[in-house]
């Protein structure tokens, strides 16, 4: 699977892309059929508690799937947006299967 990391307006962040491709290729382990991830990671000012912003897209077979959480930092950001994601990829899996 292809893996773009984006920051926007912000420095980007050797560790969280190390820590988000880590998360990301153990779900291309369990879904072998998808193709890339564009990750963008925001910065809310606005918000003081949570401002962190993280938003996934998955190519793959079929519409594209496209998750996004906003937490307290980005680690947090990126599992939730991951989990998210593992869940529309086992209904997707289901339509998948023959009946």
């Amino acid at each position: 699977m292809n893996i773009i990391i984006q920051y926007v307006n912000m420095d980007s962040s050797e560790s969280l892309s190390k820590y988000t491709t880590e998360k990301l290729e153990k779900l291309a382990k369990k879904y072998d059929w998808l193709i890339a991830c564009d990750v963008f990671f925001k910065q809310d000012n606005n918000q003081k508690e949570q401002g962190k912003i993280c938003n996934m897209e998955l190519s793959l077979p079929g519409p594209r799937v496209f998750a996004t959480s906003t937490e307290k930092n980005f680690e947090l950001a990126v599992k939730e947006t991951i989990n998210d994601l593992d869940i529309q990829l086992k209904k997707r899996k289901q339509t998948f299967t023959t009946h």
